[in-house]
């Protein structure tokens, strides 16, 4: 059931995504008078899922989730129509425009996707307001994988600042460890401030553990408290076989206590014999419990954690909203941008995903909150990508139409299209490429 629910909120998210942003290259060509041939949400290779003609254009929806179309009459485009090109121009046509009609025509569909992104973080603050855990208030400090660990940090730390430039959102540490490239992390441990030089390596390091499948343990999480409650049992839990019960409280696990969730997890995962010895208050009794665990590292408790933390919360008036929801849109899409230049490290490719790591973002239960958050950041995704200067892409267009309006000549048209085809060919690769490393996450090869 959770992965149907991420399967369809990805699904109505792409549709939301990919109508509108075809609807900007339709409504452009409508305006300035250009005939539109077809309107297809998704592709539709051998057969549709429905389709309709009104008026001039043909509409439909196809069954392949790659994107939507518009087939522009006299344009050279995905359909590569050039018995169409080979016909004297008329006057709907595409290519019979000004330079400055076309370039509108082509950039509509980014455009929507900006202007959705802003609209619907505007909507989203003025609902919702904002929330977010600021870094001061991780109040027990920061649990670490071994990759964090390596660099210094450790258990219990409260990250402050990078280059002496104060954190705010604890959600932002690993952004800002990423994109900005600092060159050291202050932390506070044991009541002083302690100044840690980040390993030049962890860049990398960091890279390559994100793309090793889709449930990886957090890097640096916030560390909770855990006074031993039990919310519910697995199924042939070694804890319930053993005749633990939910109103028990966990004290000790073999003979050791603990404080927070992270060390009673050593202490079960770090257990080497076969029977662990588990102290349970009951009541006003305290009990010792012998777990068989045979091969396992789990009790197969589900753990009631201390959450205690303060969240900073915003709420907006409508007009407070607008401009708020507009700075957000634009950072994201800076921060979007920053992480282009991940790519200058080899492990960044494999952390390239398709349409399973899309989906995979979305949360296990329909949540509009989440759904829309997801959507717009989503539809600033698909407006940079588009304007990528590869042919094929509304950019790739956008670099010829720009060309002509600076030289004052067409390219030439056997130039266009083949560089049509060579930049089809690229995204197909691009494709490929990013849902084969998925399969590869999925089947544990990464």
């Amino acid at each position: 059931m959770d992965v149907l629910v991420k399967i369809l909120q990805f699904l109505l998210s792409l549709s939301i995504l990919v109508m509108l942003h075809e609807m900007g290259h339709f409504f452009m060509a409508k305006l300035f008078k250009v005939r539109v041939e077809k309107f297809f949400i998704f592709f539709n290779p051998w057969f549709s899922i429905f389709r309709f003609k009104k008026g001039e254009t043909e509409y439909g929806m196809g069954w392949l989730p790659l994107g939507g179309y518009v087939k522009i009459s006299g344009m050279i485009d995905e359909s590569m129509d050039l018995e169409q090109m080979k016909e004297p121009p008329k006057p709907y046509e595409f290519r019979s425009k000004p330079a400055w009609q076309r370039l509108l025509i082509m950039i509509g569909g980014v455009l929507v996707n900006f202007l959705l992104a802003f609209f619907i973080y505007i909507m989203v603050l003025y609902t919702w307001g904002e929330e977010y855990l600021p870094a001061e208030n991780v109040k027990y400090g920061v649990v670490c994988d071994s990759i964090m660990l390596d660099a210094g940090v450790r258990n219990g730390d409260i990250v402050l600042s990078f280059d002496n430039k104060k954190v705010e959102r604890f959600s932002d540490i690993m952004l800002h460890l990423l994109l900005d490239e600092p060159k050291t992390m202050q932390v506070l441990r044991d009541e002083r401030v302690v100044s840690l030089e980040i390993p030049p390596t962890l860049v990398k390091k960091i890279l390559a553990y994100s793309s090793n499948g889709f449930d990886q343990k957090a890097l640096l999480a916030p560390r909770y408290k855990y006074n031993g409650e039990i919310v519910a049992f697995a199924q042939d839990a070694p804890a319930r076989n053993a005749g633990m019960l939910a109103t028990d409280t966990i004290i000790e696990v073999d003979g050791r206590g603990f404080t927070y969730y992270d060390e009673f997890q050593s202490l079960v995962m770090n257990h080497r014999d076969s029977v662990m010895n588990v102290r349970v208050l009951r009541g006003q009794d305290t009990l010792t419990l012998y777990l068989d665990m045979g091969d396992s590292k789990l009790m197969g408790i589900q753990p009631r954690i201390i959450a205690d933390f303060e969240f900073a919360v915003k709420k907006y008036s409508f007009l407070e909203s607008v401009p708020a929801g507009i700075n957000m849109g634009v950072d994201k899409v800076k921060s979007y941008l920053k992480q282009f230049k991940l790519f200058e490290n080899a492990e960044a490719f494999k952390s390239l995903g398709g349409f399973v790591s899309i989906g995979n973002v979305f949360p296990s239960v329909w949540d509009w909150h989440a759904f829309w958050d997801l959507t717009a950041f989503l539809s600033l995704i698909l407006g940079v990508m588009n304007l990528l200067p590869i042919p094929a892409l509304d950019g790739g267009h956008v670099v010829f139409l720009l060309y002509e309006v600076i030289t004052r000549r067409k390219p030439n048209e056997k130039f266009m299209e083949n560089a049509q085809i060579a930049g089809m060919f690229f995204l197909i690769f691009l494709l490929l490429f990013a849902n084969i490393n998925d399969i590869l996450k999925l089947i544990g090869i990464y």
